[in-house]
């Protein structure tokens, strides 16, 4: 009688203990919900290392030998169109025009001699042409030292703001020898590259809505106030880089930005008929993105992806997936390969617009 119930009390056991994992998989295979890809038109803000300049900027030369007399201004200052800047010791310029003016004089006194007397048929026609020619050629004496002197005086071509001044007071100046840099901040162009699908869909997009306006992050990622706007491409692309140059224009009313600096253009991409995917359906192993797709037989089988641009809470597949595949939204960290499970499939329409309701 006792090995009776010994025999019931084990076969009860072993029943109970066979059956748990059973049920514990059946709860499991209802956790689990799939989607598809979405093909859709969509846009996304890229960010672009960028090479801030300003809209214009010139070295200012010597362009007479001699010392360096006066420095009219300091590193940094503002000034305005035709201010003087510097000046070269006009001393042996200011000689040379005297020199010129005189002979000047002197070929416009014996003009009028020598016209006197071809009136009076004293000397011939000749006699008066080589008169004016002297005096021609002493003019145009007068005229380049007048030129050579006013060129030891450097004068801002344009408002704008000094540079660093290299060379000091007294200094002896080569024809040529750097002075200065003057920068015009009032407005600074911000230069960045663009790949060729990117440049295609933005000349798409510009035709229907016009030019595009363009933020700059700056160095210290802190956003500029003024938005920009891209007005111009170069006319090729890089062989090497397989990218095309494009500048923006911004406003810089409180001199923020200076030439030279370096930040961040953000500027919205359109994307047309491409595919979606939630990022939480994605998992990665040694740098590689995968999915798991859901076949015929509702198995999972893990699938290798090519992300080509990131959005919030979603990729956009370059390669790996097509529109139809059934792919694991939720519960990618509790599966393997072949893994057979049971679903709630979910539109994807729906799945893609509240990931984007969150992410706003």
């Amino acid at each position: 009688m006792k090995k009776v119930i010994m025999l019931a009390f084990a076969s009860a056991l072993l029943y109970q203990t066979g059956c748990t994992p059973k049920k514990e998989e059946k709860e499991e295979e209802t956790n689990y919900t799939v989607t598809s890809p979405l093909k859709i038109d969509t846009s996304f803000t890229k960010e672009y290392v960028s090479q801030i300049k300003s809209v214009r900027n010139i070295e200012l030369r010597a362009q007479e030998k001699g010392y360096l007399q006066k420095i009219y201004v300091d590193e940094g200052q503002s000034v305005k169109a035709g201010q003087l800047l510097f000046r070269i010791m006009p001393k042996m310029f200011e000689a040379e025009l005297l020199k010129a003016q005189a002979e000047t004089k002197a070929a416009e006194i014996e003009l009028q001699n020598t016209k006197l007397l071809t009136d009076k048929n004293v000397v011939s026609k000749n006699e008066l042409y080589m008169a004016k020619a002297k005096l021609d050629a002493a003019n145009a004496e007068t005229s380049l030292a007048k030129m050579h002197l006013a060129l030891t005086e450097i004068k801002a071509p344009f408002d704008g703001t000094i540079d660093r001044i290299p060379l000091k007071l007294g200094s002896l100046v080569d024809e040529g020898a750097l002075l200065t840099s003057l920068s015009d901040n009032s407005q600074m162009f911000a230069y960045f590259n663009v790949s060729e699908p990117e440049y295609l869909n933005y000349s798409s997009a510009t035709k229907e809505k016009g030019k595009q306006q363009v933020s700059l992050l700056m160095a210290n990622n802190e956003l500029l106030k003024s938005k920009g706007t891209v007005e111009t491409v170069e006319s090729e692309f890089d062989n090497e880089t397989g990218n095309i140059a494009f500048r923006a224009r911004f406003n810089n009313p409180s001199s923020l930005l200076k030439n030279g600096e370096t930040g961040k253009i953000r500027m919205l991409v359109p994307l047309k008929n491409v595919l979606v995917i939630p990022q939480k359906a994605t998992f990665e192993i040694q740098d590689k993105i995968y999915v798991f797709v859901i076949d015929k037989s509702n198995k999972v089988r893990s699938r290798e992806i090519v992300i080509a641009n990131e959005m919030p809470d979603l990729y956009v597949v370059g390669s790996g997936l097509k529109e139809g595949d059934k792919i694991l939204l939720d519960g990618v960290q509790k599966v393997k390969d072949d893994d057979k499970i049971k679903f709630k499939y979910l539109d994807p329409k729906g799945v893609i617009n509240s990931l984007r309701l969150d992410a706003e």
